[in-house]
């Protein structure tokens, strides 16, 4: 059991490497799968698996995410006056996707997880920039696209435990 968490934990981290996401998409899965077949589906683990492999994803984004916020800011990489707009969008979004989390079912979440896995692998093949450099000037977001976008990613991050890019 521990070296199948390792070997994924070491996917985890390859994947997001490589692509820039896919850490909570590959440890939702594998965490929903371990508590379901150490506990069965039918139990009360059971029934909050995908919540609590939601749950575990976002704690290790939060503390992976400030980690590279650090790092970002001591290299001088970090643009706050892009970053600080967003910030309380985020985290109110964030509230409404830990109550959406856990106000629906286990099955609601686990679909809207595939669904967004589908769309996320989607758009890295469809997306110019992806798969090809594409030079791009950032423009600053009105301040209502920068509420809409800040709460999105809040929403989904802690609904689905994966990071938004």
């Amino acid at each position: 059991m521990y070296l199948l968490l390792l070997c994924f934990g070491g996917l985890a981290g390859i994947t997001t490497v490589l692509f820039g996401f896919g850490g909570g998409f590959v440890i939702v899965p594998l965490l929903y799968t371990v508590l379901t077949g150490a506990h069965g589906a039918d139990t009360g683990v059971g029934h909050a698996a995908m919540q609590i492999a939601v749950a575990t994803s976002t704690c290790v984004m939060i503390f992976g995410a400030a980690m590279a916020t650090l790092r970002h800011h001591r290299a001088g990489t970090l643009q706050w006056n892009d970053v600080r707009p967003l910030a309380g969008y985020i985290a109110l979004g964030a509230i409404f996707g830990a109550v959406a989390a856990v106000s629906l079912s286990s099955d609601w979440v686990r679909w809207a997880f595939v669904i967004y896995l589908a769309i996320t692998i989607l758009d890295a093949i469809l997306r110019p920039g992806f798969m090809h450099t594409v030079a791009s000037e950032m423009r600053p977001m009105r301040r209502s696209a920068t509420a809409t976008v800040g709460v999105l990613i809040g929403s989904i991050a802690a609904l689905l435990g994966v990071g938004v890019a």
